[in-house]
C-alpha cells in the first residue's frame, strides 16, 4: 500500500507522482514551434547536469513518491551516454518512458528494450515528406518512418504527437486519423501553446472542437467512439470503427486538464517547473551541488504551483508577451 507521506502533494490535494527530466537542451531537428530559427545560447556543459547528477536526484523523486519517468530534450537520444543513463534509470522501481523525434531510435534500440521502456512517444507533425522537412528544418522524415515502424515491429507502444498549426498541417487531421485504421499507433493533436521565440499566435491554434468537427464531417457518427480516459490523462481519446489504433486531442490552451495534474518537469539544467507555463523555476541541480537535501524545495516548489496554466487564467495575444517562460526545447516536452 502507498505511504501517503511519500507523496508529494500540492496545496489543490494533486498527488504528482509523474516526473518528465529533460536530458539535454539540444536537438537535431529545428522545428519552429520549438526552436527559435537562430537557434538558443549554448551554454558550458557545467551548467546541466551530468548523468550521475541526474540519476541521483531522481532517486530522491523516487523517494518521494515518484511512480513514473519520462526521459525528454531536445532530443535525448543526442546526450552522450545515454544509452548507460537509460539502463540505470531502467533499474530504479518507476515506469520509464521515453518522448523522442526517433532519428537515432534504431543506434538505441537494445538499450531501450534491456531497460523496460515500453511506452515512446514520437514527435510527428505531417505526414508529407516535403512538409515535415519545412517544419523541422532539416531532412529525416523517411528515416523516422523507418523508425516508427521498427518500434512497432518490437511492440514498443507508441504514440505520435502532432502539434496543429493553423494553415500549416491542419489539412491533414484526417491523414492521421486514417493511418490509426492500419497501425498500433496513438495519434494525439496537439494545441500550439506559446513559448519563448515560437511567434505564438492565437489564431495559428486549432482547438479540441476543431478537431472534432472535422472528424464529424468526414465519418458517420457510429464510425467514431469516445473512450474512457484515465484519471491523469491529459488527452481526450477516440477511435474510428475496426482500427488497430486510437487518436486524441490535448488542448492545454483551449480546454485545460489542470485538475488532475500530476507531472513535474526538471529540465536539463536542474530546475524543477512545476507546469508546462510556469514562470518560476527551482534550481535543484545548484542545491545538489551544495550538499543540501532537495526534499524540502521540492515540496516548497510543488506548493507554489498555480491551479491552472501557471497562473494565466486565459492565452490571448497579449496576455502571452507579459509571458516570460524558456524556449520549448529548453524546457523538454
Amino acid at each position: 500500500m502507498d505511504n501517503p507521506s511519500q507523496h508529494i502533494i500540492d496545496r489543490f490535494g494533486r498527488v504528482h507522482d509523474y516526473l518528465r527530466i529533460s536530458l539535454t537542451e539540444r536537438c537535431n531537428l529545428r522545428c519552429f514551434y520549438c526552436m527559435p530559427e537562430e537557434g538558443i545560447q549554448l551554454r558550458d556543459k557545467a551548467a546541466f547536469m551530468t548523468s550521475e547528477e541526474l540519476l541521483e536526484i531522481a532517486q530522491v523523486f523516487v523517494k518521494m513518491g515518484v511512480k513514473k519517468i519520462r526521459l525528454t530534450g531536445g532530443e535525448p537520444l543526442v546526450k552522450k551516454g545515454v544509452d548507460s543513463l537509460i539502463k540505470a534509470l531502467g533499474k530504479l522501481p518507476i515506469e520509464l518512458a521515453l518522448t523522442t523525434n526517433a532519428i537515432l531510435i534504431d543506434n538505441y534500440l537494445q538499450d531501450l528494450l534491456e531497460a523496460g521502456v515500453k511506452n515512446i512517444n514520437v514527435s510527428l507533425d505531417s505526414l508529407q515528406e516535403d512538409r515535415f522537412n519545412a517544419i523541422s528544418r532539416r531532412n529525416y522524415f523517411q528515416k523516422i518512418k523507418n523508425n516508427i515502424d521498427l518500434l512497432l515491429k518490437n511492440d514498443f507502444n507508441v504514440k505520435i504527437n502532432v502539434v496543429l498549426m493553423r494553415g500549416v498541417n491542419d489539412d491533414e487531421i484526417i491523414d492521421f486519423i486514417e493511418w490509426t485504421r492500419y497501425e498500433k499507433i496513438h495519434v494525439r493533436f496537439i494545441e500550439f501553446m506559446p513559448f519563448d521565440g515560437n511567434n505564438w499566435n492565437i489564431d495559428k491554434k486549432i482547438s479540441l472542437k476543431e478537431v472534432l468537427d472535422k472528424v464529424q464531417t468526414y465519418y458517420r457518427t457510429d464510425e467514431v467512439t469516445k473512450l474512457i480516459d484515465t484519471k491523469n490523462d491529459t488527452c481526450k481519446n477516440y477511435q474510428i470503427k475496426n482500427a488497430k489504433g486510437t487518436f486524441g486531442i490535448i488542448s492545454s490552451v483551449t480546454n485545460p486538464f489542470c485538475s488532475t495534474c500530476n507531472r513535474i518537469r526538471l529540465t536539463a539544467d536542474g530546475k524543477i517547473k512545476n507546469c508546462l507555463f510556469s514562470q518560476t523555476e527551482t534550481d535543484l541541480l545548484a542545491a545538489h551541488r551544495n550538499g543540501e537535501q532537495l526534499e524540502q524545495l521540492i515540496i516548497d516548489s510543488i506548493n507554489s504551483k498555480h491551479k491552472e496554466r501557471g497562473g494565466f487564467e486565459e492565452f490571448s495575444n497579449e496576455s502571452v508577451k507579459r509571458m516570460k517562460n524558456r524556449t520549448m526545447v529548453a524546457i523538454g516536452g
